[in-house]
């Protein structure tokens, strides 16, 4: 492998998943549905289901997590937000590279990581779940916190810059920021997927 890896981020919007592979080493390329004018990386506008995905050696894909949210089921309209984790989740696992899914942690039964802002010393209470598959890689992470800290913020619709900014996500706006995670997460994650991709190149 000459050059840093090669990873799409499928469903990208505005960058958070992103700038944690960027910073993993990644060259990252974003695809999303929509326009991302504040995507931080080369971006293009296409389908996430059908965007080709030679060239890359990695993929990463955030599918919209309304559908699966408490919170959604909490307002009563879940059943207005189309299931695209399903079929994401169909399309990375009949293809070879290696793949990272990323969704709300109630959208599947088991994840193998699940990710909140205080195991990475953020004041900020946002999990995550992630999956991998046709690659291997575990790193133990101090337990979340985020219930027993005062100091610890929920999501605040009412104040999204302050908790946007507090993600790590200053180039975004706050509406962008509603819809993003901390980079922290997938840097944690990518730089665990660099190791495998680069041992792999060297074997």
């Amino acid at each position: 492998m000459t050059g840093s890896p090669k990873l799409v981020d499928l469903g990208c919007g505005a960058g958070g998943c992103s700038m944690g592979y960027y910073r993993a080493g990644f060259d990252v390329t974003g695809v999303d549905i929509r326009p991302q004018p504040n995507y931080p990386f080369t971006f293009v506008q296409a389908d996430a289901m059908t965007f080709p995905l030679d060239g890359f050696d990695a993929i990463h894909w955030s599918p919209i997590c309304q559908g699966h949210a408490n919170v959604t089921a909490w307002r009563g309209d879940p059943a207005s937000y189309e299931d695209q984790l399903t079929p994401a989740l169909a399309r990375l696992s009949a293809q070879p590279l290696p793949w990272v899914v990323e969704n709300v942690p109630e959208a599947l039964p088991t994840w193998d990581y699940v990710l909140c802002g205080t195991s990475f010393g953020l004041p900020i209470r946002r999990h995550r779940g992630f999956r991998r598959g046709n690659w291997t890689g575990y790193e133990l992470l101090p337990p979340c916190r985020c219930y027993r800290n005062p100091a610890v913020r929920p999501f605040e619709h009412k104040d999204e810059r302050a908790y946007t900014d507090a993600m790590g996500c200053t180039w975004m706006t706050r509406d962008e920021g509603r819809q993003a995670i901390p980079p922290a997460y997938t840097e944690h994650i990518g730089l665990q997927l660099m190791a495998h991709l680069t041992e792999g190149a060297a074997a």
